[in-house]
């Protein structure tokens, strides 16, 4: 038998359910409170309103909101690249050629190795409020080191993706055609088992828009749904072809044209924002707001990743997409939460209104606004992920 628990004297309550609270996106409450049977949410309304229980929590006055949803991180790798950083802070720019410095160190790392790192980052997003989670491939370039990947990853999330198109593998640097084959054919097969959706890195120096096609449409053939990595670094047709194949998510969104806007505002392929990448690269900021009034659905997420973003801090990319990419506090904490679970095409996740998941946060003050008018503070106090606290 299950117990239930009521969370209560909630100042603030974040539903992501419109009908439920206040009619905006957040369907907030105030005075709020929350029960828990199992692992779901069973009930969400008025402190005063909520059914007797088993257990109960005492908020106190704080807030509670969906747990974060990061739909977009490179979670399995080894080493660092911390001179890469440190030479890029002083003046040198980033390009994808230090993807290749990870691959050697990721192939050159045993299981354990790897295992252990991808569960410290994910303890450590864990305790900033991320209760789901995607991570890719794409630090092996071989059969065995991304299926290997694939494998660990799986352990540990149902969201995994098959990211053998991160670069063209330095093994094949002479024959990018070879390398296409490869990952539509064996490596693809061996991956496929482990995963469930399929990304490529579209953009000069990864994958052309024909190649980029090749791939995704060979991962939809073996079951695979696509994502992509679109128009980080420059125009491309990365955006378009997001749409053409149905893609959950393009993600970057930072070089777009009218024409890449209107696409993703009448599709039902959302825009990944990943502020982390700019924050670290020092590049152009993608505009969130330009998306946002042409209807287009906007998730945030960490790339985490020992490159680009190096960043497993949910709260803190909320406070930049608020800070340099023009949302309100209301839209990034929406796109953190409900927009990541759109993202990756769940509906259990994301929201706190009957039947979702118990997967919630608790804040260290009286609504969601703190975590953009508080940046770099730690203001996640209590996480539940399925309905067991965890933080």
């Amino acid at each position: 038998m299950s117990s239930s628990t009521v969370i209560t004297n909630i100042a603030t309550l974040v539903t992501n359910d419109p009908s439920l609270g206040d009619n905006s996106p957040l369907g907030l409450v105030q005075d709020a409170a929350v029960v828990i049977d199992g692992d779901r949410v069973v009930w969400t309304g008025e402190s005063s309103k909520a059914p007797a229980t088993d257990n109960r929590v005492d908020a106190g006055g704080r807030a509670v909101l969906p747990g974060f949803v990061d739909s977009h991180s490179h979670l399995v790798f080894a080493g660092d690249r911390t001179q890469e950083f440190n030479a890029r802070m002083s003046g040198r720019s980033y390009t994808a050629g230090g993807i290749r410095t990870t691959v050697t160190a990721t192939r050159a790392a045993s299981d354990a190795e790897l295992e252990a790192n991808l569960t410290r980052y994910l303890g450590e997003a864990l305790r900033q409020g991320t209760t789901t989670f995607e991570t890719k491939s794409g630090y092996g370039l071989t059969v065995e080191d991304e299926s290997r990947a694939l494998r660990l990853a799986a352990r540990h999330t149902d969201e995994v993706t098959y990211l053998g198109a991160h670069i063209v593998s330095p093994d094949y640097a002479d024959d990018p055609a070879a390398y296409v084959a490869l990952v539509t054919g064996e490596m693809l097969d061996a991956c496929a088992p482990h995963a469930r959706w399929i990304d490529v890195f579209c953009e000069k120096g990864a994958f052309d828009g024909d190649q980029a096609r090749a791939i995704l449409t060979a991962g939809k053939a073996k079951g695979l749904h696509p994502r992509i990595h679109a128009n980080q670094l420059s125009h491309g047709p990365g955006v378009q072809l997001a749409v053409e194949l149905d893609a959950a998510s393009a993600d970057h969104c930072t070089h777009l044209t009218d024409a890449d806007v209107d696409a993703l505002a009448n599709s039902a392929t959302v825009a990944t924002l990943l502020p982390g990448a700019e924050f670290s690269t020092r590049a152009q900021w993608p505009d969130a707001r330009r998306l946002l009034d042409a209807g287009v659905t906007v998730a945030l997420s960490t790339d985490c990743n020992p490159g680009s973003s190096f960043t497993s801090s949910l709260p803190f990319c909320i406070a930049l997409a608020v800070r340099d990419m023009r949302m309100t506090p209301d839209e990034a904490v929406w796109s953190a939460t409900a927009g990541g679970a759109t993202a990756l095409r769940r509906t259990d996740i994301g929201r706190l209104s009957p039947g979702a998941r118990a997967d919630l946060i608790i804040l260290e003050a009286p609504s969601h606004v703190h975590l953009a008018y508080r940046p770099g503070v730690p203001l996640v106090s209590g996480v539940w992920r399925r309905g067991v606290r965890v933080v």
